[in-house]
């Protein structure tokens, strides 16, 4: 990462726009962003708002991106555009709590860089955000890999639109501080680098503000009659964020609370680690911890510090016991719910197995013992409270944005799929649109590769590749018998 857009970066965008205006409305769905229409109605689904109840045969009234209604009862504005979603069941949009693959690398060359900003190198037209958005994946927290000690601060994105600043939902979110060691490093560099880091921004940050009470005495023609520790204690509210270097400017707002401090620790003394690093810097009470499948092993400490948790892709710890040699599973989102703790999972999209879906993740927490509510807010409404966002995210409620995804069936059934999803009202993704999955599963129906470099075979999202294409159900605001598309 840089503090500009590497050159590839730039062509592969600059080729995108070319494409986009080549192709007008017959590119995907996706690569457009089109203002949404003033008032929307979506009429006769199921719907699973998170935020309470489910509602059979429900509408979703949105004005301006913004939901205003929900409920079986909605009185429709005669001058909204209705959408008939007979059949299917609607739900948040699924939001990714930690992904790196939006980047054009994941890591930097060297561990600390905290006055890098990951704006410099999320790139549009990486197919992950296509394949996000298939998925039923609307907001995506891109931060960068765990190889660091302090990551490069991130940036919240909706998976559509042709730049940085058209994707971004929240800029400078959070910054990673990373207590398992780094390639190359012990556990012992590696907290140097974090206590290092943090010593020098706040010995920059008490010589600057002796400075301004020094500047402010002398404006006011009185003189500094206070030892140097109570200059700086005064001069403290007198530094304004415009007054901090790069180097320590994130740290400071970090410090103050401006930013969210997301802690990964794989193991279970790296979170242990993380939590006594919390504790030592006063950043305890914002604290996001990403852990590994043995952070039940640390489950003590994380329910006396009582503190956010993103788990996954793996969700269960397997260990080989050392007496019976007998295979000991323990299965941690169980483990994490009976404590009370909240949790987000996250998914692998680079996985050619179902840990790459949200919804199996949900679904196989409930086989575990989780409720089925607190599966499906591990994938929508708790990530939205980690990042900050849960007044504008991860539930259908007025006043939210209209994030919703439209599947064929319950979203902890394996054999539904996303048919449509909305962004802030956008129809931002149409299956009967989605040119690449339609030759996937041509391809595979036939049994020939067709897919090209472009489409990999961990595309083939809907479980169906190697199959004959399922019919589809009939489009929102497509009556049966009729041929016209009320939304386009």
């Amino acid at each position: 990462m840089s503090t500009c857009p590497p050159v590839a970066g730039r062509l592969r965008r600059l080729a995108l726009c070319l494409v986009s205006a080549v192709l007008g409305a017959a590119g995907p769905a996706w690569a457009q962003a089109p203002a949404p229409p003033s008032k929307l109605a979506l009429t006769g689904a199921r719907i699973i708002p998170v935020a309470g109840d489910d509602i059979d045969d429900g509408t979703i009234l949105i004005e301006d991106g913004l939901i205003v209604a929900v409920g079986r009862e909605v009185s429709i504005p005669y001058d909204a555009m209705e959408v008939d979603c007979t059949g299917l069941v609607l739900m948040p949009g699924m939001i990714d709590p930690d992904s790196f693959r939006g980047l054009d690398i994941p890591n930097e060359n060297i561990p600390v860089v905290p006055f890098l900003d990951v704006y410099d190198a999320i790139d549009p037209s990486r197919l992950y955000f296509e394949d996000a958005l298939r998925s039923g994946i609307t907001t995506v927290h891109v931060m960068q890999g765990p190889n660091c000690a302090i990551s490069a601060v991130s940036r919240v994105v909706r998976p559509i639109g042709l730049s940085v600043g058209e994707m971004t939902i929240a800029p400078e979110v959070a910054l990673k501080l990373v207590t398992s060691p780094r390639s190359g490093a012990d556990r012992m560099e590696q907290m140097f680098r974090l206590r290092d880091a943090f010593a020098r921004m706040r010995y920059d940050f008490d010589t600057l503000a002796e400075t301004k009470y020094e500047e402010a005495q002398k404006k006011a023609s009185k003189p500094v009659d206070v030892a140097p520790a109570e200059a700086r204690r005064r001069g403290a509210d007198l530094v304004r964020e415009t007054d901090l270097g790069d180097p320590i400017r994130n740290l400071v707002r970090l410090s103050r609370g401006a930013i969210i401090p997301f802690f990964h620790a794989v193991t279970a003394t790296d979170l242990r680690n993380a939590v006594r690093f919390a504790e030592e810097e006063k950043i305890l009470d914002r604290a996001v911890f990403i852990v590994g499948t043995d952070a039940h092993r640390a489950i003590a400490e994380l329910t006396r510090v009582r503190r956010p948790v993103v788990i996954g892709p793996a969700l269960v710890e397997r260990r080989v016991d050392p007496d019976t040699e007998e295979i000991v599973e323990t299965f941690l989102p169980a483990v994490l719910h009976a404590a009370g703790i909240p949790f987000a999972i996250r998914p692998d999209p680079d996985g050619s197995l179902a840990e790459r879906y949200l919804t199996y993740q949900a679904a196989v927490c409930v086989r575990g013992g989780v409720p089925r509510d607190e599966a499906l807010r591990a994938i929508t409404l708790r990530p939205a409270e980690m990042l900050g966002l849960a007044d504008r995210l991860g539930s259908i409620e007025p006043g939210k944005r209209a994030n919703i995804v439209a599947l064929t069936g319950d979203p902890l059934d394996f054999s539904s799929w996303v048919e449509h999803a909305w962004i802030d009202g956008v129809h931002a993704y149409d299956r009967s649109r989605d040119h690449r999955l339609q030759r996937l599963l041509q391809a595979g129906s036939t049994g020939d590769d067709e897919s090209g470099d472009d489409a990999p075979a961990a595309e083939r999202t809907d479980g169906t590749a190697g199959a004959a294409p399922a019919p589809a159900a009939p489009a929102p605001g497509q009556r049966p018998g009729r041929r016209e598309r009320i939304v386009e």
